[in-house]
């Protein structure tokens, strides 16, 4: 289960909405070990693509080392999908590397509805789990 405080997943949401046509990603980063969902970070889509993400390859290794110095891992990863449902697509499968990682979707194709939605996925296995907004 992804325990997430509303803030966080307002936020989520609003980069999601914000960056519409596009995809949007980012990371929210908590203490290693910890499994809770801290630091909002939102990032830019160096793709600049409706149908697919990529993170800026400089800005990535920025958060990983800060991520070091602050003993901080990535707890959730997430990104929005503009025109399907938030469902991880085989791309988003195959680029999935961090096992630990709450992988977030959020579907921008409805202005008036929010579909958000919280996986794992390892080695290639999806499974969705509940989001609970604490």
């Amino acid at each position: 289960m992804l325990k997430l405080d509303r803030a966080i997943y307002d936020a989520i949401v609003a980069h999601a909405r914000r960056d519409h046509p596009d995809e949007a990603c980012g990371v929210v980063v908590g203490p290693a070990g910890s499994d809770q969902p801290v630091r909002f970070i939102p990032m830019l889509n160096a793709a600049r693509s409706p149908t697919f993400y990529e993170f800026d390859s400089t800005d990535l290794l920025k958060l990983y080392r800060e991520m070091d110095d602050r003993d901080e891992e990535p707890v959730v990863i997430y990104h929005s999908h503009t025109a399907t449902e938030a469902y991880p697509s085989r791309t988003d499968i195959s680029y999935a590397n961090e096992p630990g990682a709450h992988y977030v979707l959020v579907s921008t194709r409805e202005e008036e509805t929010v579909e958000f939605r919280s996986f794992r996925i390892v080695d290639g296995a999806v499974t969705e789990e509940p989001v609970e907004l604490v």
